[in-house]
Parts: structure tokens; sequence; C-alpha cells
């Protein structure tokens, strides 16, 4: 597979099957985000790849109860207020419960961690459509950055006080007959281009 088939064919899987993703493909994934541009060369996102079953409980259960906390307001960005909607129902994992979790944060009073963060995370999203891997950018601790009682978990898991997550990547082997992920391009209907 080329770079721009790679790209091409990208789609995101939230159904992931049991199968566990080998360490040597992880680090082939995590290597490419370590490799995204970053402003002014600062490298500065710092990976947190989680394996472990009860961490992504742990995690989906604490982003459920600050979700299920807050209230829905007018104009919300919708994808929060679904997040509260489904918090408040209950049984909510935020992350499709993959195989693996890799949360990108990065220095909270650095004006670039959002922008190095998802050259990050689409690095890594190409990276694993070349490993026949599913993957799905996830949002919703980014959205949570300030709760307290998960940033006190987060912090268990290694994140620094002066950083805050700014997205995550579920990864793992898709829920499917041949169990790769669906790559059928879908139509481009926006992102409008202007040539000068």
């Amino acid at each position: 597979m080329n770079t721009l088939e790679a790209i091409k064919t990208r789609r995101s899987t939230r159904r992931f099957s049991d199968k566990r993703v080998e360490v040597k493909k992880l680090d082939w994934i995590v290597d490419a985000g370590r490799y995204a541009p970053s402003g002014g060369n600062s490298q500065s996102c710092h990976f947190i790849v989680v394996r472990k079953k009860e961490v992504l409980a742990k995690l989906a259960e604490l982003a459920q109860a600050a979700f299920a906390k807050k209230k829905i307001t007018e104009g919300m960005y919708k994808s929060v207020a679904n997040s509260i909607r489904a918090s408040k129902k209950g049984g909510y994992v935020f992350h499709y419960d993959p195989d693996t979790l890799i949360i990108v944060a990065n220095k909270k009073d650095y004006g670039n961690n959002i922008a190095d963060t998802a050259c990050a995370l689409e690095n890594m999203m190409i990276a694993a459509n070349e490993l026949d891997l599913g993957s799905v950018w996830i949002n919703q601790l980014r959205w949570l950055n300030e709760d307290e009682t998960l940033l006190e978990y987060e912090r268990s898991l290694g994140l620094e006080d002066n950083e805050r997550i700014y997205g995550a990547l579920a990864i793992g082997y898709a829920d499917t007959e041949d169990g790769l992920p669906v790559r059928t391009p879908l139509e481009r209907t926006g992102n409008k281009v202007t040539y000068i």
C-alpha cells in the first residue's frame, strides 16, 4: 500500500475484535506519531499507550460520570451533546473498547498543542491502516480536560501536571468477517479547493 492509498482508504473503525495487536505493530504506529511535524520541532507530544482492560474500563467509567454531570446547552457541538446524553443513560464507553488506546497529551500552555497532536494522530491512523488495523480518533478526554477526578486518574497513568490531553486513538483489529478495516473511500462532498 502506498502513502496516498493508505490515506484515501483510511476509515474510522468503531467495532473491534478481541484479537490482541502485536507489540511490534504498536511500536511502528507510535513511531509514526513521534515522527509527525511539530511547531518549532518542539516534539512535545506525550504518548500514553493503554493496553490494560481494567484501565480502559476505569477511563470509560470516569468519563461517563464526568459527562453525566454536564448540561446540554444551545449550540453545543453535537458530539459533546451526544456524549452527555449517552452518559446520562448509562453504559457509555467513549473509546469503543479497543485493544489499545493511545492517549496524546501535550503542554497545556503551548500554543501549538492541538495542532501538533492532530499531526501525530493522523500519522498514526495512516500507519494503522497500512498495518491492517482499524482506528478511530477519540476527543472525549480532551473535552473533559479540567475534570479533577479524571485528571487525577490520568496523572496516575503518567500525565504530567503541565500537560493536558488533546486527543486519543483507539486501535485494534476490526470486528469484521476478515478482520480488516473497512476501506471503501467515502465520496468527497466538502473540503472545497480553490487554485489561484
